[in-house]
């Protein structure tokens, strides 16, 4: 579970980072997918990371100490935000070179929004990161928003989409910062891959 979440610092230069001495795992999903307040949810604390109903608005690489004992990072939205160009692509730079170079990272959570059919922009980014040989694990936001049956029929057409391209599928989780739902599983998922680095 989260006892203390602090936060860190922000920076534009993954170089820039906290020390790389402990365990780190990244966040990261389309702008507007609710990735704030589903870290905010996992630390139960409503503000410890901004929300806003502005696409766009996390941009730097955000670094929060949880539990003094690992790093949770939240990583500025790809696709739809309003920013130029060159911003975007300085973006892209930055996200990149934090996904392939920072040695401690050891999952990149993919929030997809599970109201939605699987959308191209998702399945590339997620196809990337297999590219780039990074562990990664989907987290499905927004689950309160639909009926059950609904959500769990948008998941298995993204799961179906991903089997077109890869052999196994990664770690899945259904959340919603709403009423807490997947919490407890992906903290718990955290602690285990905690536990297995030696």
């Amino acid at each position: 579970m989260i006892k203390t979440i602090t936060f860190l610092q922000s920076e534009v230069d993954w170089r820039k980072a906290p020390p790389p001495s402990l365990p780190e795992y990244a966040f990261i999903g389309r702008s507007n997918v609710g990735k704030s307040s589903l870290i905010n949810m996992m630390a139960n604390n409503k503000s410890i990371a901004k929300t806003s109903s502005r696409p766009g608005k996390t941009q730097t690489i955000n670094h929060f100490l949880v539990n003094n004992a690992w790093y949770l990072v939240d990583l500025p939205g790809y696709g739809y935000a309003k920013i130029s160009k060159t911003m975007r692509e300085k973006w892209v730079k930055m996200i990149n070179d934090y996904l392939v170079l920072r040695e401690n990272l050891q999952i990149v959570f993919v929030l997809i929004d599970s109201r939605l059919e699987p959308q191209k922009i998702d399945l590339e980014f997620v196809d990337s990161l297999g590219e780039k040989q990074m562990p990664f694990a989907l987290i499905f936001t927004k689950s309160d928003k639909l009926s059950a049956l609904r959500t769990s029929q948008n998941v298995d057409a993204f799961k179906q989409a991903m089997m077109e391209t890869w052999d196994e599928l990664p770690p899945i989780f259904v959340s919603s910062a709403i009423n807490g739902k997947g919490r407890t599983e992906i903290i718990d998922y955290i602690e285990t891959v905690n536990s297995q680095i030696h």
